[in-house]
């Protein structure tokens, strides 16, 4: 027998001796089988309490690194452009805000929206994300918004966004592409009219 056969059969039995070690079985009810007669009488199987090794659950204070975030918002009034829609055959109207946002790192970028389309019930926000040349502090994270107002019936609003989509950016409502011929050509095979453009 070589040395591989050995060990195996060694750990094997390793196994089953922890297996039966390692939980302790009582018989709580002996079989009792049925008798074999022209009459069947009802059996009964072994009932078996199995104690098993304890777990315990909890928990315990430990010190970790974990990222902080410090965001301080205020309310400021601005002024901030106001578009009211009237569409033929249109519902009821509701003001909504469309809001461009994105979160920046390294290098202060400003975000503004450039325009808005409409065609059927679908709205186009158009914006740009432009770097400002600022430099941030490490590991500074800034959030830059753009609003406009809008009061029309309820749209689907999709956000386009002309610019680089910044590093850690999790925001997936808005699209992103290198240049506004891609947008146009999208907003021409929509048949798309321009219902707003930034001063």
């Amino acid at each position: 027998m070589n040395n591989r056969m050995k060990t195996v059969i060694l750990y094997s039995l390793s196994f089953c001796l922890l297996t039966l070690v390692s939980c302790d079985v009582n018989q709580t009810k002996k079989t009792k089988l049925p008798d074999v007669d022209v009459e069947v009488k009802s059996g009964q199987l072994p009932r078996f309490d199995v104690d098993w090794a304890s777990v315990d659950v909890g928990t315990k204070t430990k010190t970790i690194s974990v990222p902080k975030l410090v965001v301080v918002t205020e309310e400021v009034e601005v002024e901030v452009p106001y578009i009211d829609v009237d569409l033929p055959n249109d519902g009821e109207k509701e003001e909504l805000t469309l809001l461009v946002e994105a979160e920046v790192k390294n290098e202060m970028h400003d975000v503004k929206i450039k325009e808005v389309y409409a065609t059927g019930n679908n709205l186009y926000v158009i914006s740009e994300l432009k770097k400002t040349g600022q430099k941030l502090n490490g590991n500074e994270t800034v959030r830059v918004s753009d609003r406009v107002v809008l009061n029309a019936p309820d749209l689907n609003v999709k956000h386009y966004v002309i610019g680089k989509r910044p590093e850690g950016d999790h925001n997936r409502q808005f699209k992103y592409f290198s240049s506004m011929n891609t947008v146009k050509s999208k907003l021409d095979k929509a048949k798309a009219k321009r219902i707003y453009k930034t001063k």
